[in-house]
């Protein structure tokens, strides 16, 4: 039976109104403004939405779901979960896992894996090494949706400093090369500076005068420059400076070839917050000043910042809960960032419209995801339902990722999502997974 959402405020293409969405099988097969004929409510599922707001699912380009060989921190299956209770409907998953994403075979385990376990949507990136090179040369660019560089620090041998290495991946890969940018010898020389001074015990508020704003800024000039130099498709990850955005320009998003990604929490924390949440905010790139978040919110809103993602990154509270210098960097985000962004929305910060387009429209756009993305006849029905007048609670005994805490803990969002559509079916609802997995895999046209 066709399923009918019904009356609800439609926020979709830089526009809301309300208006019904009939989804038929896995796609969306009408879309209504005001009143919807007879015939079609009659032979339809009703799912009333008289208040709500319908958004596209959000599309989260950079999460580390830890599968395969990190599973203790998390799993495809556990920290997909958590993405549709947040109303994110397709993940695009890091390569940094035991082994590591850099062949074809080890490319094509973790798609086996995620076949058999995700319960959203899901790509996954290529990591690319300093030894690589015909590894991405062989990708199947269908089915891949970028290549993962880190151009600062980074764990096992995925840090790629050799420039013969870099200028041949910047000028021969055609699909989106997603950096990571800072600068690996400034990091080493703020952190023995402060290791000199404290030893382990390092305070967290130092953590961004560590991974400095300078660390960032001298890697991501050097990612633009070699970008305009050899025509690559850059796409810059989890800006966190005001000085950075210097670097892009605002031209609408189909004629950039240079690209870059908020995430969530360099919106929303400060380095302020480092006194109350210390090591739980702890990550890399560092959250840093009040000066710095506000720029990365007017570079959101002016277009200079195209895409707002989480970079996800669960670690045990064991992990995180240690001196800094042994304390993991990086926290689990999926399930709360559409929350978060519609609280910064109801705060002013934002609009709704301008909201869904860095979530669901650009990331669909920039990586050419096939069509997801938008409320649109003929495009596969992710839809989330949100009750902008409800309130969402983040604790422990709610919280869905396998490590068992958030950053937000102890944060009462004033709104909540109510129900999660994927290619059609309904997988979450009122607090509850709905156990159908209805998960794809995500196809592109680089």
């Amino acid at each position: 039976m066709a399923i009918l959402l019904h009356n609800g405020i439609i926020v979709n293409e830089d526009e809301q109104f309300n208006g019904s969405i009939l989804v038929e099988g896995e796609r969306i097969a009408d879309i209504f403004r005001g009143d919807v004929p007879q015939s079609v409510m009659q032979q339809s599922e009703i799912v009333p939405c008289e208040g709500k707001y319908i958004f596209p699912g959000a599309i989260d380009d950079q999460v580390h779901f830890r599968e395969p060989g990190l599973t203790h921190k998390a799993s495809m299956y556990t920290e997909s979960r958590a993405a549709l209770a947040g109303g994110v409907t397709t993940f695009m998953d890091m390569p940094n896992v035991a082994p590591q994403t850099t062949t074809i075979e080890n490319l094509e385990e973790k798609l086996a894996i995620a076949s058999q376990s995700a319960f959203a949507n899901y790509a996954f990136y290529f990591g690319a090494t300093n030894t690589n090179i015909d590894q991405l040369r062989a990708l199947d660019t269908s089915i891949t949706c970028g290549v993962k560089v880190f151009m600062g620090s980074s764990t096992g041998n995925m840090l790629v400093d050799d420039e013969e290495t870099l200028r041949k991946i910047f000028s021969e890969i055609h699909i989106p090369v997603a950096v990571h940018c800072e600068d690996e010898m400034t990091i080493q020389r703020n952190l023995a500076q402060y290791k000199a001074q404290y030893g382990d015990e390092i305070p967290f508020d130092c953590h961004p005068k560590i991974r400095s704003n300078e660390a960032c800024f001298r890697s991501t000039k050097k990612a633009v420059e070699l970008a305009k130099k050899c025509g690559t498709r850059l796409h810059v990850l989890h800006l966190t400076t005001a000085d950075e955005m210097d670097l892009f320009s605002s031209e609408p998003l189909a004629e950039k070839q240079i690209t870059g990604e908020v995430c969530v929490h360099h919106l929303w924390f400060t380095d302020a917050d480092y006194a109350e949440k210390g090591a739980l905010i702890k990550c890399n790139p560092a959250v840093k000043s009040e000066h710095d978040r506000n720029a990365l919110r007017r570079a959101l809103a002016d277009g200079k910042i195209d895409v707002v993602a989480t970079d996800h990154a669960p670690h045990t509270l064991d992990e995180k809960l240690r001196p800094y210098t042994k304390s993991a960097s990086g926290m689990p985000l999926v399930q709360h960032s559409v929350l978060a962004m519609i609280e910064l929305c109801k705060q002013g910060v934002f609009s709704l419209p301008l909201m869904v387009r860095k979530m669901c429209h650009n990331p669909a756009d920039l990586f050419g995801i096939e069509q997801r993305g938008y409320i649109r006849k003929g495009y596969f029905a992710d839809l989330v339902v949100a009750d902008l007048q409800q309130n969402t609670i983040v604790s422990k005994d709610t919280i869905l990722y396998k490590c068992g805490w958030s950053p937000f803990e102890g944060i009462t969002f004033s709104s909540k999502i109510e129900r999660t559509f994927l290619n059609g079916t309904c997988v979450y609802e009122n607090g509850k997974i709905l156990d159908i997995p209805k998960a794809k895999q995500i196809t592109f046209r680089h």
